[in-house]
């Protein structure tokens, strides 16, 4: 296998930058800058050089094989973060004869490939790189930790161990088995089919930690929703006035709630109006508010009753309380008077959500779980019957079959250029 290398921290000006190799000739590619390496794993301070220059004095750390990130020979270069000492560095290793740059997500492919990390952990890792909140920091170190892989391992023993008992029956269909095993496979069947649903049903709060929420500011013209959104915002992201119905298309902000991802929308007044362009904003507004996992419904007393848009898990809140005083949950955007209360209650909403989410984070999981649940309930239907212990196997085959590719064990190679081309060149 070639040997590669990359700068795998962040590009551009900085205190120190690390410089990766790994691969067979790692080890001596380092060496003819570094002079002698330091023993694996303990860094040493270094003059780097080549062709008599000097380029840097950096520190370096050496993996030896089936000890390092990718499970090959490793080399660290760990030098000022200048762009000239790195442009140089890379110039001399793309010189070397046997080294190549590395690939986007390269190194992570052979962590996977040399079985240093399964599928689920490799996912786990890019969204940990990508993390932007708390809970998508927290929930990808679980997946990236295995949490996943020793789920399925835990579901895998209990298929070995159907499949064990079904193949004796057919093995020795001429003999006298003497022991009933539908019992004993009965109750297997029935714990994973319950953890199988149980992990499904969490699938979908464990999306959300990952892709983030979306939340609604909706309610009559002019009762001051995009100057909430803009004081929640922390700037000026959407235009306000005294004029009712200057909102009209839906103005976004990410922001950071609770440690939870969330897209606030600021929507189009709701109201009937002959204005073209306006009733274009209002079903627009209409239609993302529905699709929107949490709705705030702004009210003011010449509002009128709450939009019959709203569920019961919704947020009714009196708006401009500057100028009207509201009984329970009330904001001003203007003053910021409720904000902070604002903000928590939909921080508990949310949380609530969340409170059951799973280790499986992609549709990819999801899907995977669902066929081998179905396998699993025809093999339910094959253990209830008479003279079907054929069907039965290959059922709990299907099902093993369908858990492995959560994990990268079989069938996943349409699936890596995906998966890889949104990593970093370094990782």
């Amino acid at each position: 296998m070639e040997t590669i290398f990359a700068l795998a921290s962040a590009r551009g000006r900085s205190g120190v930058a690390v410089l990766r190799l790994s691969g067979p000739q790692a080890f001596a590619a380092a060496e003819e800058i570094a002079g002698p390496l330091p023993v694996p794993r303990h860094a040493a301070l270094r003059r780097l050089r080549h062709a008599g220059i000097d380029i840097d004095t950096g520190l370096v750390l050496c993996f030896e094989d089936g000890a390092s990130f990718t499970g090959e020979p490793v080399v660290e270069l760990q030098v000022h973060g200048s762009p000239a000492v790195v442009a140089k560095l890379l110039a001399v290793l793309g010189g070397m004869e046997g080294l190549r740059p590395a690939e986007p997500g390269e190194f992570t492919r052979r962590a996977l490939e040399n079985e240093r990390m399964d599928l689920a952990q490799v996912e786990g890792l890019g969204d940990l790189i990508s993390a932007e909140t708390e809970a998508q920091r927290a929930q990808a170190l679980r997946i990236m930790s295995g949490a996943l892989g020793h789920r399925v391992d835990g579901w895998q023993r209990k298929l070995v161990r159907m499949s064990a008992l079904v193949e004796a029956t057919i093995d020795f269909v001429e003999e006298d088995v003497p022991i009933d095993i539908r019992p004993e496979v009965g109750n297997l069947l029935a714990e994973l089919r319950s953890d199988l649903a149980a992990e499904i049903a969490g699938y979908g709060a464990a999306e959300r930690i990952r892709d983030g929420f979306e939340v609604a500011i909706v309610g009559a013209p002019n009762t001051g929703k995009s100057t909430l959104l803009n004081a929640l915002a922390g700037r000026e992201a959407a235009l306000t006035s005294s004029r009712a119905g200057t909102t009209r298309d839906v103005i976004e902000v990410r922001m950071d709630i609770g440690g939870l991802p969330v897209t606030l929308l600021d929507t189009a007044g709701l109201r009937e109006t002959a204005d073209e362009v306006e009733r274009m904003g209002v079903d627009r507004a209409r239609a993302r508010a529905l699709g929107a996992d949490l709705r705030v419904f702004l009210t003011t007393p010449e509002a009128g009753p709450v939009d019959l848009l709203a569920q019961p898990e919704d947020l009714v809140v009196a708006g401009k309380a500057d100028i009207h005083a509201g009984s329970g949950l009330a904001v001003s955007g203007l003053t910021g008077v409720g904000l902070d209360a604002l903000v928590a209650a939909i921080a508990d909403r949310l949380g609530d959500r969340v409170a059951g989410a799973g280790v499986a984070v992609r549709a990819r999981h999801r899907n995977a779980m669902q066929a081998a649940l179905v396998a699993l309930d025809r093999a339910d239907v094959a253990l209830s019957g008479a003279g079907e212990s054929e069907i039965l196997a290959e059922e709990l085959r299907k099902a093993a079959r369908d858990l492995d590719t959560l994990v990268g064990r079989i069938d996943v190679e349409h699936i890596l250029g995906e998966i890889f081309s949104a990593f970093c060149i370094g990782k």
